[in-house]
């Protein structure tokens, strides 16, 4: 999966349009166009954006498809088919929202508790 690809994600995962994320993010809406066609990589200073917006985003999966364990080694997905994104949680306190599973094909699923 591709950077832009991961964009699109959570885009798709927050329930965003492409205007929508680039607001939320404040970026240019044709500088996310570009991203999210390929036909320019994101700056640090736009990937900053999307973690300092979604602190739940990991940032070595966002800029390398991979997670990290804090140890300087890529960590591999737990199976060749999946990959679940685990966030550890600021406050503490409260209720799950939703939950994604990320395949290695690009897709994904999301659980919402009842």
């Amino acid at each position: 999966m591709l950077i832009h690809d991961r964009i699109q994600l959570i885009i798709k995962s927050n329930k965003l349009t492409a205007s929508e994320f680039a607001v939320k993010i404040d970026v240019k809406r044709s500088n996310l166009s570009h991203v999210l066609s390929g036909r320019n990589k994101p700056s640090l200073d736009f990937l900053s954006k999307i973690i300092s917006t979604y602190p739940n985003v990991n940032a070595s999966w966002l800029i390398t498809g991979e997670t990290r364990d804090g140890k300087d080694l890529p960590t591999k997905p737990s199976s060749d088919h999946q990959q679940v994104a685990m966030h550890k949680r600021v406050d503490g306190e409260g209720e799950i929202d939703r939950i994604l599973i990320f395949f290695n094909d690009g897709s994904f699923k999301s659980y919402t508790p009842k």
